[in-house]
C-alpha cells in the first residue's frame, strides 16, 4: 500500500486513536527554521534551556536527525477546555495550574497512540518510522504549520482554525513518500491580544518569545531563584501560564476535548495555596503523580507557591510562608522570606535577625536583607 491509499489508512487510524487533526509535510518543508532558531539562541531567549542549543542542527532540519526520513506526519490532539481557564486568576488564595498540567501527562497518553499510527504505517506501507512527543530535537510547531495543522501565532504557539491554541502535538518521521498537505497561512491579522495580556512582557515583538520572561518557563524550566522584578507578574500561577493561549479569538471554534485519558483532575482545579505550601516531598509526589507537575520537583513547585502567596495580598497566608522559612531547601527559604516580608513585614522584622544569624545561603540572606530595618552590618 502506498500513496493516497496509504495516507487514508493512516488518517483513519489516527482518527480512531483520538487525534483531532493529521497532516503531512516533507522533511524539507521548513528551510527558514535554521536561521530563525540560530537568531533566537544568539539572543539568549532560550534562557537555561541548554538542550535547545546542544542539538540545534538536528532540531532545525529533520533529515539531520534522521537522514532516511522523507515525510513528517504531524498529529494534533485537542485539550480545549469547556470553561474559561483564566477565571481562577481572580482567586488570589488559590493556585492557577496550567490547563495542560491538570491532567495525565500528555507524553504518556499520546506516545502510545502515535505508536499505533506508526505501526500501521510500517505494516501497510513497508516504511521505517520514528515517533516523537516533545522528547527529541524536533521543531513541532514549524512542522505543524508546514503540514497545515495551523500557523504559529504572534505568541509563537500553534493556532488552528478548528481547535484554537489547544493542541498537543506529536510527530512521526517516516521513509514513506506520502502525499503532502498544503501549509497553513497566518490568520492573526492585526490582533495582538496574546501579546498585550502577557503579565511579564515576554514578547519583545510579534512572533518572538523571550523565555527568560515567560511565566511558563520561569515556573517550570527555570531551576533557580526567579528575578524579583518578575515575581509580581506571576500572580497566583504556580505552574505554567495560559494567558496568551486563552485570549486567542480562534478558540471560539474549539470544542471541548474528548479524550477520556486526558480528563482534568478535580483535585488540581484551583487548589488552596495554604494546602500546597504544606506539601512535603512525599505528599507532593502523591498529589501530582502521573502529571507533568511531578517532573518539576517539590522544591521548585513550592518556590512558585510562595511567590503566589506573596502576591496574594492575603495576610492570613503569612503563616504558610513563615512555616517555610526554616525549610531544608534554600530555594524555598528564600521565597518564604520574600512572601512573609510582603504579607507581614512586622512579623518578618521580628524573625529576620534570628534567621540571618543561622543562614549561610547568600540568596536567602539577600531576601531577608531586603527589609529596610536590617542594618548593613548583619550582612
Amino acid at each position: 500500500m502506498k500513496g493516497e491509499r496509504l495516507k487514508r489508512a493512516v488518517v483513519e487510524r489516527a482518527r480512531a486513536e483520538g487525534f483531532a487533526v493529521i497532516r503531512i509535510a516533507s522533511t524539507e518543508a521548513i528551510p527558514q527554521v535554521p536561521e530563525r532558531l540560530q537568531a533566537w539562541l544568539e539572543a539568549g531567549h532560550h534562557g537555561e534551556m541548554g538542550w535547545m542549543a546542544e542539538r540545534a542542527t538536528e532540531r532545525a532540519a529533520p533529515r539531520k536527525l534522521w537522514s532516511q526520513a522523507r515525510r513528517v506526519v504531524m498529529l494534533g490532539m485537542s485539550y480545549a477546555p469547556d470553561s474559561d481557564p483564566l477565571a481562577m486568576l481572580g482567586q488570589p488564595d488559590k493556585a492557577a495550574i496550567s490547563l495542560y498540567a491538570r491532567r495525565r501527562d500528555y507524553h504518556d497518553v499520546i506516545k502510545g497512540k502515535l505508536k499505533s499510527v506508526a505501526g500501521l504505517l510500517a505494516a501497510k506501507g513497508g516504511a521505517d518510522v520514528k515517533v516523537f512527543v516533545d522528547t527529541a530535537p524536533v521543531m513541532e510547531k514549524p512542522l505543524a504549520e508546514a503540514a497545515g495543522l495551523g500557523w504559529q501565532g504572534k505568541h509563537t504557539v500553534l493556532v488552528s482554525r478548528e481547535h484554537g491554541s489547544w493542541l498537543f502535538l506529536g510527530a512521526i518521521y517516516t521513509t514513506a513518500e506520502l502525499p503532502e498537505d498544503a501549509p497553513e497561512s497566518d490568520h492573526c491579522g492585526s490582533c495582538r491580544r496574546c501579546l498585550d495580556i502577557c503579565p511579564t512582557d515576554a514578547f519583545p515583538a510579534p512572533y518572538q518569545l523571550d523565555a527568560r520572561r515567560c511565566i511558563a518557563y520561569l515556573t517550570i524550566e527555570h531551576q533557580g531563584h526567579i528575578d524579583a522584578a518578575l515575581r509580581p507578574g506571576i500572580g497566583n500561577r504556580v505552574f505554567g501560564c495560559d494567558d496568551c493561549l486563552a485570549v486567542c479569538p480562534w478558540n471560539k471554534f474549539a470544542a471541548a476535548a474528548q479524550e477520556t485519558r486526558l480528563a482534568l483532575k478535580d483535585s488540581l482545579e484551583a487548589p488552596s495555596l495554604a494546602d500546597l505550601a504544606a506539601l512535603d516531598d512525599a505528599a507532593f509526589r502523591t498529589l501530582f503523580a502521573g502529571t507533568p507537575v511531578k517532573r518539576t520537583g517539590r522544591d521548585r513547585f513550592i518556590r512558585n507557591v510562595l511567590i503566589a502567596i506573596g502576591n496574594s495580598n492575603r495576610p492570613e497566608l503569612a503563616a504558610s510562608a513563615e512555616a517555610l522559612v526554616v525549610d531544608a531547601s534554600p530555594l524555598v527559604r528564600a521565597m518564604a522570606a520574600w512572601a512573609l516580608i510582603r504579607l507581614a513585614p512586622e512579623r518578618a522584622g521580628h524573625l529576620a535577625a534570628h534567621a540571618l544569624a543561622g543562614e549561610a545561603d547568600a540568596d536567602v540572606r539577600k531576601e531577608w536583607l531586603a527589609l529596610p530595618s536590617q542594618p548593613e552590618c548583619i550582612a
